[in-house]
């Protein structure tokens, strides 16, 4: 699944991924590999991103909104500070 984070300002994430869990106005969900076609609110949280290598990256944002198509996420996000684990 390929994934973008874009802020106004810059890109801050493109690549391959399988799973990424996000802030929500409802609360957290997660997208992975083939999940249905949405457009979806996000609130201030943190959005978790787990590449295919393994390698999981954190976000904390203060909202914005995702659009996930045929296997494709992008993520516009108002401002982000991130932390790689």
């Amino acid at each position: 699944m390929y994934l973008e984070i874009i802020t106004p300002e810059k890109l801050l994430f493109e690549g391959d991924i399988t799973i990424i869990k996000l802030p929500g106005t409802l609360g957290y969900f997660e997208i992975m590999q083939n999940h249905e076609s949405i457009i979806s609110t996000l609130m201030q949280g943190k959005i978790k991103v787990k590449e295919t290598n393994g390698i999981i990256t954190y976000f904390e944002i203060k909202g914005g909104l995702v659009e996930v198509s045929n296997n494709e996420v992008k993520v516009l996000v108002e401002s982000e500070d991130h932390t790689n684990i």
